[in-house]
């Protein structure tokens, strides 16, 4: 899909703090959820159509209609991301090692909650995002540097609670209310996508946007998996966009995960192949599972370096995607010591290579890590060892 010419200059604006690499511009307007049929898109409908079918509530009162966005924009501002979200200035989220900025205002936004506050101060008070995120990260069949989320929030109003309960968010049996409305939808919406008979489990969390929080999870592959996380608004956020003495709810959901749980999808680059052997597996129902149709050999290769000051794993983790894109598979951390005489850290990390579609020749291979190792030096100023 193409995306917007504010968008388009945002990423190409050569600001010195602009760190997304051409792998991830690629990617950026792709928007996966929204491919009819694709397996995220199945996942967004059916958790939206979970919404729109939503019982009443406690004492028989509707509930209401949820607005469904997305089409956003990906590029927000910092104070989107992260400070209208009550971020502490010191959250490691904020740092370049773990987000892509396109300079000291706007990013690549990390989590659909970027859109939550303006959502509030436009007027909606029942809606849905679904939307591409981004963040620079680990390499493993679970971390992409492009993944999708999906959003919702909920504002009570005065004819929304039950009698006896007041509706005032300082008050105790409002907050719990509250917070057993949510999750009732949120188990209604396990329900739906994992089927009746679904175990789910609540417990306490903490993110500095809700309070309190909560996680669920969900019985999966024979082990509890996080589902998602969600809680009651923080009255902070509530009153800068203008709803002070009103409470609500929220929750975030990851489409990939939620996919390779209920598809049998065991690796998250299979996502983004156009493989029609992949393609052809899924009709837009969750009726779906997915059956390997290939399972190419690996191929590994170490390298080790002296770390230089201020490196960050993600910037390995990024030159490897950057020169090998979705061949490689895994980076994993091998080994790291400090030399007892001069103090420098050295590491060891091992690439593994393997294609999802075909066989990758040893020649190939070794082109990529050679490659690698002159970026690492070249770009990162590692010494090899």
């Amino acid at each position: 899909m193409a995306i917007s010419a504010t968008v388009a200059e945002a990423l190409n604006n050569g600001h010195p703090r602009n760190n997304v690499p051409d792998s991830v511009k690629a990617k950026v307007g792709m928007e996966l959820h929204n491919r009819e049929g694709h397996p995220l898109w199945t996942i967004k409908r059916a958790i939206a159509d979970s919404f729109a079918g939503l019982p009443p509530g406690e004492g028989g009162i509707p509930r209401p209609e949820f607005r469904l966005f997305d089409k956003e924009e990906p590029v927000v501002t910092v104070k989107q991301n992260f400070d209208d979200l009550l971020a502490p200035a010191d959250h490691v989220m904020r740092r370049p090692s773990d987000t892509f900025y396109v300079d000291e205002d706007r990013l690549l936004r990390c989590h659909t909650s970027a859109h939550q506050t303006e959502k509030l101060r436009a007027g909606e008070r029942a809606f849905l995002v679904a939307a591409d995120c981004f963040r620079r990260d680990e390499v493993d069949s679970t971390h992409y540097p492009v993944f999708h989320q999906m959003e919702g929030l909920r504002v009570f109003g005065e004819g929304d609670f039950p009698e006896g309960v007041s509706g005032d968010p300082e008050d105790p049996e409002t907050v719990a209310y509250v917070s057993r409305d949510l999750q009732g939808c949120l188990s209604g919406m396990a329900s739906s996508l994992f089927g009746e008979g679904a175990r789910c489990r609540w417990n306490d969390d903490y993110f500095p946007f809700t309070d309190p929080s909560f996680e669920l999870e969900i019985w999966n592959g024979g082990d509890w998996m996080e589902l998602l996380g969600c809680g009651v608004v923080h009255r902070d956020i509530m009153a800068s966009c203008g709803l002070g003495g009103r409470v609500g709810w929220a929750f975030g959901i990851g489409l990939e995960r939620v996919a390779m749980a209920r598809f049998g999808i065991p690796d998250i680059r299979l996502f983004w192949t156009e493989d029609d052997r992949f393609h052809s597996q899924f009709d837009g129902t969750l009726a779906s599972s997915f059956k390997p149709y290939s399972k190419y050999p690996p191929c590994h290769k170490d390298v080790a370096f002296w770390v230089p000051d201020g490196l960050h794993p993600n910037d390995v983790f990024e030159t490897v995607r950057e020169v090998a894109g979705d061949l490689v598979e895994s980076v994993e951390l091998l080994d790291a010591f400090t030399h007892p005489e001069t103090a420098r850290e050295s590491t060891c990390y091992r690439v593994n290579y393997r294609s999802m579609d075909r066989s990758l020749t040893n020649e190939e291979v070794d082109a990529l890590q050679m490659q690698v190792r002159e970026r690492l030096v070249g770009r990162l100023g590692v010494e090899l060892r």
